[in-house]
């Protein structure tokens, strides 16, 4: 009996947790406490006005520290100024304060935090701290959880420094402030019925990604779906497509394929 429920249990778990594991944005939820997961983000992104692509890896380590805490360490390499090189990386850290656990629902809010460090050319009025800007992001998430589906939106203040090699940021300390917003729902597809944990999950999701610089008034407005894979509950792979639905920023290249691959090991810390 006791092995029946923890079967269950665990069911439950991954059945809730399955599709709120987003390819653009973070959940409220956080990964397993006293685990350990790798993760390498590509993106294919297409340079407007030209027939370069720009290709940008992203090599991940990431924490759970705790059930309420996790940390992420993250690396930057690009193609972007003709060739393949590093350009700096990011610390990433989110606390959940808050849950409210039902079964098969739950409603979960966490703030977080972004520190970021790049040393290449400052080339786009969008600010952001995964590859491109130096300076930091603070922020809260909230996720809602009803059985298979999945709903999850984010705000932050964003704030852009010069980046390292002395490239200034050229567009004003003025318009060096920004707010972003993310709003994402994702749903578990298949299976349809869980028996064990080493069924594949396939999830689908779309997300909304948003900014608005504080200084300018100027704007993006992207769109993202992505498909995803969860395979013997520890290994994912997502691939998703960016595009741009409205703007008014210069951006170099803002639409493109992002694909992720992650590997999770459980209980090791």
């Amino acid at each position: 009996m006791k092995k029946q429920i923890t079967l269950a249990l665990l069911l439950i778990s991954l059945s809730g947790k399955a599709q709120e594991l987003f390819s653009m944005t973070e959940p409220a939820s956080n990964m397993p406490s006293k685990s350990i997961a790798f993760r390498f983000d590509h993106l294919i992104m297409d340079e407007i006005n030209s027939a370069k692509i720009n290709y940008h890896l992203i090599p991940q380590i990431r924490l759970g520290i705790s059930k309420k805490l996790m940390l992420n360490g993250s690396a930057f390499f690009s193609n972007r100024n003709k060739q393949f090189k590093g350009e700096g990386g990011s610390l990433y850290a989110k606390y959940r304060f808050l849950s409210n656990d039902a079964l098969q629902r739950h409603f979960r809010m966490a703030a977080f935090g972004t520190i970021s460090y790049n040393n290449s050319d400052i080339h786009q009025e969008e600010i952001n701290m995964m590859g491109h800007n130096t300076g930091f992001e603070v922020g809260l998430v909230a996720t809602q959880l009803l059985y298979k589906v999945a709903l999850s939106s984010s705000l932050s203040f964003v704030k852009a420094l010069d980046n390292g090699n002395h490239n200034k940021f050229i567009y004003g300390l003025e318009n060096s402030k920004a707010i972003n917003y993310s709003f994402s729902v994702g749903k578990l597809m298949l299976p349809k019925q869980y028996h064990n944990y080493q069924q594949t999950n396939l999830n689908f999701m779309t997300e909304i990604l948003s900014q608005v610089n504080m200084g300018s008034g100027k704007y993006f407005l992207d769109i993202a779906p992505t498909v995803q894979l969860i395979i013997n509950s520890a290994t994912r792979i997502d691939l998703g497509y960016r595009k741009e639905i409205s703007s008014n920023f210069l951006r170099t290249a803002p639409n493109g394929f992002v694909i992720r691959i992650e590997h999770n090991l459980f209980n090791v810390l």
